[in-house]
């Protein structure tokens, strides 16, 4: 309080720092002190053209403070009219944090972010004027340049109040003002007390302004003139901010109405008032406002305020445009409208008469982001629906929402009328095939789909042009329709009709003006058209160039890719040449000679870049159905050479012979590409082959189940595509020689379908023989069940991981996918089944066959026991399969057409009796036939609903009670009902007919009840929500997965929603047992494509008997997560045991017998995950093979911990984001493996946040740097886990999980009210938290992965996200304790061609900027949502991007780091043509740039760009200081696998080594990095010090992969001596404990003894021979008590678990084996590789050799070399990977691959364990005094503190 007394009851600002003598203030440009005539005083003129330039700040250092604590700021000034002025006010508060305020009549509106708040302030005029006329009327707009008659003003600035509502921040002092032209002003002060200009001492007196009461007149130097008699209101104005009384929103400073009669002061505003003033906020602090209100409770808020009146609602205008919307509905305001009738919907572009035709086309077909239909897709959670007002005008006709309420979202299938096409697009990044009458594109990198919709029958060709622009198809049938298709819009371009069928061949030129095709006549003669396409494009239509009928048989014909006229052709007995001149089409053919009666299969020209060979030097390739490959000379028309693929010739049982081309019968080649180095040839046989071009051997070979149809080289050569006849669709990768299948698909009519909800599986029985179980989300074949009868129907348990199926031959087989074998197999039906069903409980289970018999079983037992079998219940025949059968909800009724067609039976589903018969054919007593039902189902939600499909296309709707007929409907579809579908809260109804699907109200209750979609080719058989209820499944002739766009749990009005629950906790899927599938290299030269299992099945009992065969390829599955709790938070262990916890420990006598046991250690099988994006700015985890024992003792309280964690070295340059700096907090981490480390940048200490256990790939931090949240892998396959800290005390203060995949980015919002998580791109979505108890708000999954996200500086509410679909913009709506998010796709501009968006950031919130993965920078307008300027900012991918004020910082993979400045582009408008920065004129230049180490990844600036941290791919974390052009290393670390670490003998020094060849010293004391030595192209193994005691004697030697060693001196940074003892790599290196000499042991088992002086090798020891040495050490110890001459002993022990000890005196060149230890072990070992062989001497006593490694238990022994035996064991819970003994208190360090640190006291087996690592440790070392250790894991270093146990 003394401090603060000088300051009452005013502080004069400009008197205080003495403003005229320019010392503690600085001034700039056009400032100086003149008399003022108004004032009669002297005042200070601020002026300029602009007003940034000209100023008066105080004080003059930015670093000192004012330090001023009045709660009000005073400001007398005069704005200078027709002009602009600026006032910046740096603000400190208690939260340790700077905030600016800011007002000037420049800003149009208000901004906030967390540091800075604007207000816009309207300029006063002379009352009665015309400005002050206009000013009373409006409400916004008045905001710009100072009026002619403005006056001399007094500003009063509540400071704590202004903080308190906007920002929720705690005023502490004024640290400086900066006063900007143009400005007259006169004083500044300020004080506690609520003074009030105009008002004399004794009129003060009299209205009771005292300043005990924190009020007062205004003091006498800072009052103004004013004559007597006058009102001051009259001449002068005041404005107090916030205002009282002011009817403008309290975002905006102007003068208010005065009252000097009535006013009244208090120094503590009312409750009221704040309220009013609240009421009167614009929308943009609305948010900011409620928050603090409502969770902070200002302290001037009383405890009653006055209820505040909801705002009348406002009515929203609907778009112009569609979008797809899916967004969440507030509950609560669904109650208060209750009818749906005055629901407005959303406005759709596209009607239809009858519920709408809908041919669907993916959302990327769309293509464009600026058309009038655009592809934008928005999400968003509940938002609150406009209240409609009632209207006297006609009401609109209402229809189902919303419209379309299904979207075609994937397809499983591959094929239909042929499989013998699939094309490669031109940047082999996609590939295109054919799915019956659906045209696919299909990315390789993601699976994603978008589809070509069109065709009325199954496609029979495709084709692309030379660069993949122009798409040609054409369609089976009579009268073959020909399609010109745009491929990147994915419009129709053209279609016609030839009068042609079995249209089975289509060519485009390379150029794409010609296209030709060939089928067949009316006579069935071979008949071959060419159109000329050139016009196509442009709209031009499609001309026949010429036609020519033939009698040859035309197999395949191509285009010259050199030349548009000409074309070749090949069928049986022919291979033709043909040419267009004088529009005819003639052709010649090829003299085959003695092969003219070959059946030729393909033809292929010798592809490259060769457009400048002549004609006669082209080559042609044809292959044959014989297996021979013909080599053409084009230009002379003649065999130039032939080949022919031979079966392989079998000499041995196991053994082949190399595959040759000669005489003898040949394998049938199906198809064959060429390009300039390779031939690729698909073979009858289901080989892949790659050939060289002289075919002198096989090159690659990748087998397939069913012949090879088709073969296609990508244009690049490094990827071969391949087709089967079985329906399988993938691609061999010849570089990496890997095959991934990225199709699968039954290859006859799927006849039925079950979805697992809880794992989103799909099983599909099908008419060609098989049933397979696929995954939902990436489309891959989990499972290929076969049998000797055909799969009918199939049925999920609704709990369990079993499933039943029907065979056509009567038998029910249940399978278990856990455990792998045949649960239960009936044989009661004597039909073909047509049902099967569980009960929705799993109670029971239910089966009917087409003879009419009815089957029950109990479900809950493994078995499936028949519990009652009924016959001649159902109707008999199979026109209702697979789905006869319906169960109700609630378990207790079963329904079923029977005992005759025409009734329908309810029956007692526990027990199979009668309930009711409903007869449907006397329901309509006028129809002349009578009605058959087909279908029944039951109402999910309203059981007391049956649903039932008639032959007469109607739908009933049956009173389960009663039977009487509740509602019908009729023309449902143009053909009969085959599939009936009710969603789970009943009000949607899904129906299929013949090829379409239709979605009804359920209600019937509108003009338009339904919406039809087409797409399957062939009749659909089954069609059914999801589980979900967020798709729709449809089969028939492929599999279509639909999107839902109405929420099925809240109703559909005007948009559809989709509400996001709290996840709950899963029961944990058992792993499922079986033999994984090989990749299969065949002869060890290439990939086998992997090939989903197949279950021969046969009864039990064959079972047993090794007759059933079940095993499952986990490549294609993603692992089912079990999610955790959410409540759960760090803490200590859950073990029963305490802290303090023992090992065994066995003291052993001299007899003592080894008891050997064998561990079958459980082998864990691993699923793929989906492929990610490309692009590196995607987190991915590195790859591990490790897990965390689950059964960790970690010590409970930091005084019993043992170790001590003292420093992390590295920074993980793997993560993305996961580095956070605040330059204003002086908050400073970084996440190395799953530690978060917090660094003090002044002293260098460290503290460590540890709570993850995986790899952390984020972080993120609130603006007061209070908080920080990271984000890490959950492990076991569990959700990613995302910790909350608490900085100030390092405490993990909460836990949440969400997300099934790793977590990609995490961001708060300015405000830091809200939380962003972003899932990676194996389950891409977003996530909204609160973060006062972090509460999942909402979640939106996306349509694809997401790259990057953040909130806008400016708006709390947007915020916006990149991925591979485009840029996202979401919008965050609130209502009550509602949180919606709303998400709008838009697509990246075609400008930059099909690119990853990959990072973004805003400049304040009307400008974004993204990047792409190919170095284009796009600046979009945010309120308009479109793209106006793209320039190149970097060759490669840029994958971090900041914004501040007007700098650009982009970093990239090509390591650069590049500022620029952007001032330029902040002027433009968006335009209707999107333009580059040189074309529209705007300079954007680099301003400075840098190259660093590696890829930044993670990046953070001061609030000006002059300084700040980036993170690298290489390990390294860099300040970047661009005012100075300098940047230093702050953390170094290894990017590649540490090898090993050793201490200096004087511990001030350790060293690290590296695969990325780099030798590494560092400081002990403060963990710097002194020098590195870095060898190219060689991995560095191993490294140690020298143990000379002079530091600048000291050494360091290390071995290489190529067998070298290499001695390098500290002091002078210099290598000293290169050896070369091994031929193979070095393993393991040591010094002599004099130092004489050097032990290095290679790969192979042999150790040299190198001397020091001159790298002679004085002695090479062989007995380890054939095995890799682990551990080699040598130790001081005079060796006759042992017998032996010496002065020190040394070991070496292998990996064969022998130890050799010797004794040794390097002097005498003297060595002798002391004794050789040899520990017995198992014959095998099941796990990736053997546990490490270690050995070490004991530091007290080296008569003590421990010893641990693979044997018959898990141990540590103690050998003594006295006693010749094993003297003590101590039992481990792991096989070892490192060991280290201590020289004091008799301590072990063991690692172990389960990620565990374990300290041992060897004494006792006390024990404690540390779980710091995220992978598998590699080595431990104490340092020589035993007071530190280190621990590795892969590149994880860290540093322990020894305190013992």
């Amino acid at each position: 309080m003394a401090s603060k007394a000088w300051q009452h009851p005013y502080v004069d600002i400009f008197k205080h720092v003495k403003v005229e003598e320019w010392k503690r203030s600085a001034k700039q440009g056009d400032v100086f002190m003149h008399m003022d005539k108004t004032l009669k005083c002297p005042v200070f003129r601020i002026k300029g053209p602009v007003p940034a330039n000209s100023y008066i700040l105080i004080p003059r250092n930015p670093s000192h403070s004012l330090g001023l604590t009045g709660r009000f700021f005073y400001l007398l000034f005069r704005p200078t009219p027709g002009k602009y002025f600026m006032v910046h006010l740096d603000v400190a508060v208690q939260e340790r944090q700077v905030v600016r305020i800011s007002f000037s009549n420049m800003l149009k509106e208000f901004k906030s972010t967390p540091t800075w708040l604007q207000f816009p302030f309207l300029c006063g005029a002379a009352d009665d004027s015309v400005y002050d006329c206009t000013s009373k009327s409006a409400k916004h707009g008045l905001v710009g340049p100072a009026p002619c008659s403005v006056r001399w003003t007094c500003l009063m600035l509540d400071l704590q109040f202004v903080l308190s509502v906007y920002l929720n921040r705690h005023y502490s002092r004024l640290k400086s003002i900066k006063l900007c032209a143009n400005m007259v002003v006169k004083n500044m002060f300020t004080s506690d007390l609520l003074l009030e200009p105009g008002v004399s001492l004794s009129e003060a007196k009299q209205m009771g302004l005292v300043s005990s009461q924190g009020t007062g007149p205004m003091p006498r130097e800072m009052s103004f003139p004013l004559p007597k008699g006058s009102s001051w209101h009259d001449f002068y104005d005041h404005i107090k901010f916030p205002s009282e009384g002011t009817k403008l929103p309290c975002d905006f400073m102007q003068k208010e109405n005065p009252h000097p009669g009535t006013i009244g002061f208090s120094k503590q505003r009312s409750s009221s008032d704040e309220a009013s003033r609240c009421d009167n906020l614009s929308k943009s602090i609305q948010d900011r406002v409620s928050l603090t209100q409502q969770i902070t409770t200002p302290k001037l808020v009383s405890r009653n305020p006055t209820p505040m009146v909801p705002s009348i609602p406002e009515l929203d205008v609907a778009p112009t445009h569609r979008n797809n919307w899916i967004c969440n509905n507030d509950p609560q305001l669904q109650e208060s409208t209750h009818s749906d009738s005055q629901q407005l919907p959303f406005r759709n572009s596209c009607s239809t008469d009858d519920g709408g035709v809908h041919v669907y086309v993916h959302p990327e077909d769309e293509f464009g982001s600026h058309r009038e239909e655009s592809d934008g897709e928005v999400f968003c959670s509940p938002v609150p629906r406009p209240i409609s007002l009632t209207s006297t005008k006609e009401p609109k006709q209402q229809k189902l929402l919303p419209d379309p309420i299904l979207r075609l979202s994937r397809i499983i299938g591959f094929g239909g009328a042929t499989a013998r096409y699939a094309l490669w697009t031109k940047s082999g990044d996609a590939v295109v095939y054919p799915c019956h009458a659906i045209i696919v594109s299909m990315k390789i990198s993601s699976n994603q789909q978008r589809f070509f919709i069109g065709h009325t029958d199954k496609v029979s060709a495709l084709a692309f042009n030379g660069n993949t622009t122009l798409l040609a198809s054409a369609q089976t049938g009579n009268n073959s329709v020909v399609r010109v298709w745009n491929y990147s819009k994915g419009n129709c371009l053209a279609m016609f009709q030839i009068h042609a069928h079995s249209l089975s061949c289509l060519s485009f030129s390379y150029g794409g003006g010609i296209l030709c095709g060939v089928g067949k006549d009316g006579h069935n003669k071979t008949m071959v058209v060419v159109w000329n396409t050139v016009n196509v494009s442009r709209g031009g239509e499609v001309t026949i160039l010429a036609k020519a009928h033939t009698e040859v048989e035309i197999n395949t014909m191509k285009v010259a890719f050199f030349d548009d006229t000409r074309m070749v052709s090949c069928g049986r007995d022919n291979i033709r040449l043909w040419r267009v001149r004088n529009g005819m089409l003639r052709s010649c053919p090829v003299n085959l000679g003695e092969y003219h009666s070959l059946d030729f299969s393909d033809v292929a020209f010798e592809e490259g870049n060769y457009w400048d060979k002549h004609i006669d030097e082209r080559t042609l390739f044809a292959s044959s159905r014989s297996g021979h490959i013909f080599e053409i000379d084009y230009g002379r028309v003649v065999v130039k050479n032939v080949r022919r693929l031979l079966p392989t010739q079998l000499q041995h049982a196991d053994r082949r012979e190399k595959l040759t081309l000669n005489s003898g019968p040949g394998i049938a080649i199906n198809s064959i590409s060429v390009s300039s180095s390779l031939c690729a040839t698909g073979s009858e046989d289901g080989f892949l082959r790659v050939w060289p071009l002289d075919f002198s051997a096989v090159f690659l070979e990748a087998e397939h189940e069913g012949a090879v149809s088709m073969v296609s080289l990508s244009s690049d050569s490094h990827q071969v595509l391949a087709a089967t006849s079985t329906g399988n669709l993938g691609f061999l990768d010849v570089s990496s020689r890997e095959y991934n299948t990225l199709m699968r698909s039954h290859t006859d009519t799927v006849l039925g379908f079950s979805v697992d909800g809880i794992r989103r599986h799909l099983t599909t029985a099908s008419s060609d023989g098989t049933l397979r179980v696929w995954n939902m989300d990436s489309l891959h074949q989990l499972y290929d069940f076969v049998s000797e009868d055909s799969p009918c129907s199939v049925a999920f348990h609704p709990h369990e991981q079993t499933f039943s199926c029907g065979f056509s031959s009567g038998i029910i087989r249940v399978f278990d996918i856990p455990s792998a074998k045949l649960l239960a197999e009936h044989r009661q039906h004597r039909g073909e089944v047509v049902g099967v069903a569980f009960s929705p409980d799993g109670e029971f289970m239910y089966s009917a066959d087409s003879q009419g018999s009815l089957a029950l079983y109990n479900g809950s037992e493994e078995d499936h026991n028949v519990i009652r079998v009924t016959c001649n219940v159902v109707a008999r025949g199979t026109e209702r399969a697979p789905d006869a059968l319906t169960v109700s909800s609630d378990s207790r009724s079963l329904a079923f057409v029977g005992p005759s067609q025409y009734v329908v039976t309810i029956a007692d589903a526990r027990s199979l009796d009668e309930l009711l018969h409903v007869d449907v054919s006397i329901l309509d007593v006028e129809s002349p036939h009578l009605d058959l039902a087909l279908k029944v189902c039951f109402s999910p939600a309203t059981t007391e609903h049956l649903l039932i499909a008639t032959s007469a296309n109607k739908i009933l709707w049956v009173c389960t009670k009663t039977g009487c007929l509740l509602r019908e409907v009729s023309k449902v579809h143009k053909h009969q009902c085959s599939s009936l579908a009710v969603s789970e809260d009943s009000r949607f109804l899904l129906t299929a007919g013949h090829n379409a699907v239709k979605v009804w109200d359920y209600n019937m209750q509108r003009h338009i009840n339904s919406q039809m979609f087409i797409g399957h080719s062939q009749p659909i058989h089954q069609v059914t929500f999801t589980p979900d209820q967020l798709g729709v499944v449809s089969v028939g002739d492929a599999i279509f997965l639909w999107d839902f766009l109405a929420n099925p749990a809240e109703s559909s009005t005007g948009s559809c929603s989709l509400k996001r629950s709290h996840l709950s906790p899963l029961k944990a899927d058992c792993p499922v047992n079986g033999v994984q599938m090989s990749s299969g290299i065949p002869r060890q030269t290439a990939p086998l494509p992997s090939s989903p299992p197949r279950l021969h099945v046969s009864p039990p009992e064959q079972a047993h008997r090794g007759g059933l065969g079940f095993s499952s390829v986990f490549e294609d599955s993603p692992a089912n997560p079990t999610v955790p709790n959410q409540d759960i938070s760090p803490g200590p262990s859950s073990d029963p045991r305490t802290a303090i916890s023992f090992l065994r420990v066995t003291d052993l006598e001299i007899n003592t017998s080894y008891l050997n046991t064998n561990h079958a250690d459980s082998v864990e099988l691993n699923q793929s995950t989906p492929v990610r994006p490309d692009c590196y700015r995607h987190f991915i985890p590195r790859f591990k093979t490790s897990y965390l024992d689950q059964n960790v003792v970690d010590p409970q309280t930091h005084e019993e911990e043992g170790l001590k964690l003292k420093a992390v070295i590295g920074y993980n340059g793997n993560g993305r984001g996961n580095m956070v700096w605040n330059a204003d907090q002086g908050l400073f981490a970084y996440s190395c493996g799953c530690v978060v480390v917090v660094e003090d940048l002044h002293t260098g200490g460290q503290r460590h946040l540890q709570g993850h256990i995986e790899e952390i790939s984020c972080l993120a931090a609130t603006s007061d740097a209070k908080t920080m949240v990271s984000a890490a892998g959950g492990g076991n396959g569990s959700r990613s886990l995302i910790c909350i800290w608490n900085i100030l005390n390092g405490t993990c203060c909460r836990t949440i999980f969400h997300h099934k995949g790793a977590v990609q980015s995490l961001a708060f919002s300015r405000d830091d009210r809200f939380l962003l998580s972003v899932g990676d791109f194996s389950d891409p979505g977003l996530a909204l938290w609160g973060s006062k108890n972090f509460q999942l708000l909402s979640s939106v999954s996306m349509s694809g992965p997401i790259h990057d996200a953040t909130f806008s500086p400016s708006a709390a509410s947007q915020m916006a996200c990149v991925g591979s679909h485009g840029v996202y913009f979401c919008f965050i709506q609130t209502q009550g304790m509602d949180v919606d998010l709303k998400v709008q796709r838009v697509t990246a501009p075609t400008e930059v061609g099909d690119v990853e968006l990959t990072a973004l950031c805003y400049h304040m919130d009307s400008l974004l900027f993204t990047s792409t993965n190919r170095g284009h920078v796009c600046a979009w307008h945010t309120s308009t949502q479109r793209c106006f300027m793209i320039w190149g900012a970097d060759d490669g991918e840029i994958g971090v991007l900041l914004c501040r004020g007007n700098r650009l910082l982009t970093g990239s993979n090509t390591r650069w780091l590049r500022l620029w400045g952007v001032e330029a582009v902040l002027g433009l408008r968006p335009k209707e043509k999107l333009c580059s920065a040189k074309d529209s004129g705007t300079t954007v230049v680099v301003e400075q740039e840098i190259m660093l180490d590696g890829t930044a990844v993670s990046a953070a600036f001061d609030s000006t760009m002059d300084m700040g941290i980036v993170g690298t791919t290489a390990g390294t974390l860099w300040y970047i200081n661009w005012s100075d052009n300098s940047n230093i290393r702050l953390v170094s670390g290894h990017k590649t696998k540490v090898n090993n670490v050793a201490f200096s003998f004087d511990e001030s020094h350790f060293t690290t080594c590296s695969e990325d060849g780099s030798v590494r010293v560092w400081l002990t004391s403060s963990y710097e990095l002194v020098v590195q030595f870095q060898v190219l192209n060689q991995a560095c193994c191993c490294v140690c010090w020298s143990p000379s005691p002079s530091k600048d004697s000291t050494c360091i030697a290390a071995g290489y992969g190529d067998g070298t060693l290499r001695i390098f001196r500290v002091a002078t940074t210099e290598m000293e001596i290169k050896m070369h003892p091994h031929h193979v790599a070095v393993v393991s290196i040591q010094y002599s404990a004099n130092g004489h000499v050097i032990l290095s042991a290679g790969k192979n088992g042999v150790i040299a003894v190198s001397s020091t002086f001159n790298g002679e090798t004085l002695r090479v020891v062989r007995d380890h021979k054939g095995a890799p040495i682990t551990t080699i050490q040598c130790v001081n110890e005079q060796c006759q008590r042992f017998g032996l001459e010496g002065d020190e002993m040394w070991l070496a022990a292998s990996a064969d678990r022998r130890v050799s000890v010797w004794a040794a005196d390097w002097s005498k060149e003297q060595c002798d084996l002391l004794d050789w230890l040899s520990f017995p072990a198992p014959p095998y070992f099941e796990g990736d590789s053997l546990p490490p062989s270690l050995a070490s001497f004991c530091p007290a006593d080296h008569d003590l050799v421990a010893y641990t490694g693979y044997g018959a238990e898990k141990e540590l022994s103690f050998y003594s070399l006295v006693k010749k035996q094993i003297i003590k064991k101590i039992a481990l819970p792991h096989w070892a990977t490192c060991l280290s003994l201590s020289s004091r208190s008799q301590l072990v360090a063991v690692g172990s691959k389960e990620r565990v640190l374990k300290l041992i006291k060897s004494t006792s087996g006390r024990f404690q364990d540390f779980s710091q690592h995220s992978d598998s440790l590699l080595t431990c070392h104490f340092s020589p005094s035993g007071t530190l250790l280190f621990s590795v894991a892969y590149n994880e270093i860290l540093l322990w503190e020894v305190q013992g146990l």
